[in-house]
């Protein structure tokens, strides 16, 4: 028998499976993928067009922009979509209108590539990439929100692990990626990334809804609601964690990494950093089942001191060898804490504000990656 929730005349979204609803998590996967490319071509593009364009000047700016945004909005993002959650019986609508306003920025940006702005239009370019930074942020939070309502509570950490592993072999392939990119050219790019966002967002709302509304689903089971008080600031140190073990491995480990060894391995500085998220991806599925066996908290714990440990070795220590060795353990707990920190935030949250705590989470996520690049900019 299944269990919803009603408020006045609107029923919720929020029902739990018995088990991991497949479609809906590959549809959710996809999505997320899609993030990963976008964020990816943004990177790759972005200085590029500032050199184009004039705007170098802007720079540092938009850095502060962009990290205000990307701290600001996720906890903005979850608070609408817990009100559209009650209000209309789904978090979907804020999804949707998010995909599709980011969409609607590819293609702007795209054409105005195409069309050469000159120097009256060139203006509008800065404006498309603040509002694509918005789109992108207002639907992830959201989106990666409704992961809890197809997948058993005591199964989160695995699918957690699914869209881990996709996100890190994405980040992994990067170099790649980027010569796709730089082949197809910036129009083509954002024109492709606008049409991957708006197919995969279209996917999972389609599986999604039709999860929530068809009247023929299969038996979910019966659940608890969490009425505790949302613990805010331990979800946001959660993501603090994770984001400054995040944050190290993109925006530091490279450098330290082609200095201290440099006698192991030669050539592109990044090599290292794509290791850990290759044995990162591989280690994350089979630890989901040691979290799930160990617990959320214990396992967070664990792995957050033993990765922070690792940065600090891996700082410190000036052989070759004890970085090697330094470096193996980050990767191996920033697997596990991948795989616990969302979970145990999503367990920490209040049923009604289960969306916004996750933007929370989020916020926290991006805090470390902002404060890095915003000194690095400056």
């Amino acid at each position: 028998m299944e269990n919803t929730i009603t408020l006045g005349n609107n029923t919720t979204d929020e029902t739990r499976p018995l088990n991991i609803e497949w479609k809906q998590l590959w549809s959710l996967t996809a999505l997320y993928a899609s993030v990963v490319i976008g964020w990816i071509a943004y990177q790759n593009y972005q200085p590029k067009l500032l050199i184009k364009f004039s705007f170098t000047e802007f720079a540092f700016l938009l850095t502060v922009a962009q990290g205000i945004i990307l701290v600001v909005t996720p906890p903005i993002a979850g608070r609408i979509g817990d009100r559209y959650r009650f209000e209309r019986g789904s978090r979907i609508p804020v999804i949707s209108a998010g995909m599709s306003f980011a969409a609607m920025i590819f293609m702007a940006v795209a054409f105005t590539l195409l069309g050469n702005p000159g120097e009256i239009f060139k203006w509008v370019l800065p404006v498309l990439i603040i509002f694509w930074l918005i789109a992108m942020s207002i639907f992830t939070s959201p989106a990666l929100s409704t992961v809890e309502t197809f997948v058993p509570v005591e199964k989160l950490p695995r699918a957690i692990a699914v869209l881990t592993v996709v996100g890190n072999l994405l980040y992994s392939l990067e170099p790649v990626i980027v010569d796709i990119i730089d082949y197809l050219g910036a129009p083509i790019t954002f024109i492709t990334g606008g049409v991957i966002v708006f197919l995969s967002g279209y996917a999972l709302k389609k599986n999604s809804m039709n999860l929530f509304n068809n009247a023929d689903k299969k038996s979910r089971a019966t659940f608890t609601l969490d009425t505790q008080k949302s613990e805010y600031g331990y979800i946001l140190f959660l993501g603090i964690v994770l984001g400054i073990a995040t944050a190290v491995l993109f925006e530091i480990f490279p450098a330290v990494m082609s200095e201290k060894l440099s006698v192991l391995f030669t050539g592109n500085s990044k090599i290292v950093s794509v290791g850990i998220l290759i044995v990162s991806a591989i280690l994350c599925v089979p630890f989901s089942s040691l979290v799930n066996t160990y617990g959320l908290k214990k396992s967070f714990w664990v792995s957050g001191i033993a990765t922070m440990l690792a940065i600090a070795g891996v700082l410190l220590f000036q052989a070759p060898l004890a970085v090697l060795l330094m470096t193996a353990i980050f990767a191996i707990g920033f697997a596990a804490l991948s795989v616990s920190s969302l979970p145990l935030a999503i367990g920490k949250a209040n049923y009604y504000q289960k969306v916004f705590c996750v933007g929370i989470f989020f916020a926290g996520v991006e805090l470390p990656d902002t404060i890095i690049e915003i000194i690095q900019a400056w």
